[in-house]
């Protein structure tokens, strides 16, 4: 279901009837057009057929004949093909077709076939540390031509993002920079969302809107933002009192410079009333673990990508130790008289 919307009326058995009957309807039109046209009308001695209008340069003229048998034969038999064809592919609503043909099945096994191809270049890079392949000048190159091909849309060539689509050189990463989540970022998606309020409180929502401006030491009118600040504990749940946010929940901090919407006070105002909802569509299933692994690498190496955490040194189980066995103690000799 699509935000805000019902369920689209396309995926409604109407439709599968509409076209069914529509179809349907237009072969048996064509059938009796044709037959209609079958039909030989005689002339009476000395009448001449009738003469159809308008008439061109006084001489080119149309009469009112009979199609010619071959015409009407060659449309017969393209109606003929239609059927067959409809009884042995895809063309009358959900019907399937005896041949369970489908245009869908045919890009999946295409694509299939050209993945198998491509994942043998991709392989060499698929085991080594992200870190390597981003500084293996192939696979750079090879990880360019990917995101300029999947991502550059939304992201920018350079990777510097743009309204409402975040930078990827910067330092500000919402769900983590590091190698691993950049991969988990592009493979499963991301979904973040500020639901709307204050709805018809432009006043308020500007209040609030100053007091986040004066949170990160941003110009701001002092006034607003002061009454702004009790309305400001409805956001607090999320952004926190300090408005640093919770990164590890997914929530922004709204103290830095990173706005992906705007931090001027309207573009604030807009985002408090409004809400906004933004997301990343998962890429895993379209692009596959070699694509992702090499895009991932490509991406962490654009400059904002932050180190991994450092592996926690091992530690090595503890050992009891087993008890030593005290020397035992000799028995003591009989009292001699």
């Amino acid at each position: 279901m699509i935000e805000g919307f019902a369920v689209p009326d396309f995926v409604s058995d109407f439709w599968h009837y509409y076209i069914a009957i529509i179809t349907a309807v237009g072969i048996l039109f064509s059938l009796w057009l044709l037959k209609s046209q079958s039909v030989v009308k005689k002339l009476a001695p000395g009448e001449e057929a009738e003469l159809m209008h308008p008439v061109w340069d006084g001489d080119l003229q149309e009469l009112n004949n009979p199609l010619p048998n071959w015409w009407r034969w060659m449309f017969f038999l393209l109606t003929v093909f239609a059927i067959v064809y409809l009884v042995i592919f895809p063309g009358m609503g959900k019907y399937p077709g005896t041949l369970g043909w489908s245009s869908g099945k045919e890009w999946q096994d295409e694509k299939a076939r050209v993945d198998a191809e491509f994942d043998k270049v991709f392989q060499p890079f698929a085991g080594m540390d992200m870190m390597a392949v981003a500084a293996d000048p192939t696979a750079k190159k090879m990880g360019e031509h990917l995101f300029l091909t999947y991502c550059s849309q939304c992201h920018g060539s350079s990777g510097q993002g743009g309204s409402g689509f975040p930078n990827l050189t910067d330092n500000q990463w919402l769900f983590g920079g590091t190698p691993d989540d950049i991969k988990n970022s592009i493979a499963g998606g991301r979904v973040a969302e500020m639901p709307g309020g204050l709805a018809g409180d432009e006043q308020g929502a500007k209040e609030v809107a100053n007091y986040v401006l004066s949170l990160g030491g941003k110009p701001h009118d002092a006034t607003l933002a002061s009454v702004g600040k009790e309305k400001y504990a409805a956001c607090a749940g999320c952004h926190g009192e300090d408005g640093k946010g919770m990164a590890a929940a997914g929530f922004p901090s709204i103290v830095d410079d990173a706005w992906q919407y705007g931090g001027t006070e309207a573009a604030i105002t807009e985002s408090i009333v409004k809400g906004r909802k933004g997301g990343m569509p998962a890429q895993l299933e379209l692009l596959g673990e070699n694509k992702v692994h090499l895009l991932s690498a490509y991406i962490w190496g654009l400059g904002g990508g932050q180190q991994p955490a450092p592996a926690e040194p091992e530690v090595a189980p503890e050992v009891a130790a087993e008890p030593v066995a005290e020397p035992a103690t000799p028995e003591a000799a009989p009292a001699t008289m």
